[in-house]
């Protein structure tokens, strides 16, 4: 956890994998994950656009400092993993996250 409180804020209500801001804005709902391998502060934006659980940066990939400052400012909280996407939304799926 680079970001947020401890421990997750919101209840983790299903979850979103993709790399695409459009995509996800259009299919994740409030209290999703997302993974992804995005590391630019937009990813902010639309995590708090979205009121997402959290953003989970898949793969080993380094947000940007300036992706951590903007989600400190706004309440977001963002997790890496060294796992590729692939194995987390595995992971998420056998703990009962759709």
């Amino acid at each position: 956890m680079l970001t947020g409180p401890q421990g997750l804020p919101r209840t983790i209500t299903g979850a979103c994998a993709s790399d695409l801001l459009s995509y996800v804005m259009a299919r994740a709902k409030p209290g999703y994950l997302w993974l992804t391998i995005q590391v630019h502060p937009n990813v902010v934006g639309v995590a708090e656009l979205l009121e997402l659980a959290a953003v989970v940066i898949t793969d080993g990939q380094n947000p940007e400092p300036a992706t951590l400052e903007k989600a400190r400012e706004h309440g977001v909280t963002i997790l890496t993993t060294p796992d590729p996407t692939y194995a987390v939304a595995g992971k998420l799926y056998g703990l009962g996250v759709r």
